[in-house]
Parts: structure tokens; sequence; C-alpha cells
């Protein structure tokens, strides 16, 4: 699986990558059909503490998840959707069991 990032109009840190990677990594316990996975940061131009945008695109076999979360870092932003996603996969799973 191959998690790629884009920062958009800066230039993304290291450490930040390496956090999306290893946070990202985790949702392959949970599904294990992920193709990849696509992270999209942002920031929001506005005069609210919380303007840090991630947006996650999960490639699956016949469809695609995407959380898009806000807060005041990156980091948390990023663990938010992983929460979310977490979430989506899981219910996926068991769609895909009971049919």
């Amino acid at each position: 699986m191959k998690v790629n990032v884009q920062a958009v109009n800066f230039n993304v840190d290291r450490k930040l990558v390496d956090f999306l990677n290893i946070r990202l990594e985790k949702l392959q316990q949970f599904y294990d059909k992920i193709v990849g996975i696509d992270v999209s940061l942002r920031t929001e131009n506005t005069s609210d503490k919380e303007n840090k945008s991630v947006d996650i695109i999960v490639r699956i076999p016949g469809d695609d998840l995407v959380v898009k979360k806000t807060a005041k870092t990156f980091e948390e932003a990023a663990d938010l959707g992983a929460d979310a996603l977490e979430r989506l996969l899981v219910k996926r799973k068991e769609k895909i069991k009971a049919h």
C-alpha cells in the first residue's frame, strides 16, 4: 500500500510525512484490500484557529472512501480522519461478510 502526501502551497515537513505514513499504514489491519491512500494538506485562509485541513482518499476495489477533517494542527486533523476511516473500513468489511 502506498501513501501519497501532497501539500498545497507549502513544503511539508519530513516528520509530518512520517507521522502520516505510520498512522495510515495502521488502516491495513482493518481492511486488507487497500490499494493506496492519497493525502492532501492545505491551510485554509480564515482567521479561525482551526485552519489546517486534511483530505484523505482511501482507494479500495470498487470504491473510494473520502474523509475531510479540519483542526488546529495537521497531526490532529489526520488523526481524526484516520479514526473516521477506521470506522468506515470496519463497516465495509462487515457489509462484505454479510453477503
